[in-house]
């Protein structure tokens, strides 16, 4: 039913076939697409976390001065706290 193709990975641009077995393993879990990486790729995004690094940016805390990094573009019409500041008013509430 199933026949070997060969795909080209999105990451690093070599081919790489997407073997009769894989395609009934993806059939059979439900996955509808085709994978895009081949499968150093595959793992080299696996051991990196796979996901990318957060921009975090310095500011300094409104109730303590000291210096917090926060992962969003602090404004000025609004008080940015560091961590344990701001679990302190979390807490108090």
């Amino acid at each position: 039913m199933y026949q070997d193709k060969t795909l080209t990975c999105k990451d690093c641009g070599k081919e790489f076939v997407f073997t009769a077995g894989e395609q009934e393993f993806y059939a059979e879990r439900g996955f509808q697409n085709e994978p895009l990486r081949c499968k150093e790729c595959r793992d080299k995004r696996k051991t990196a976390g796979g996901k990318p690094q957060r921009q975090l940016f310095t500011t300094v805390c409104a109730r303590c001065g000291k210096e917090a990094k926060v992962p969003f573009q602090p404004t000025s019409d609004r008080p940015v706290y560091c961590s344990e500041c701001y679990a302190e008013l979390k807490n108090a509430q």
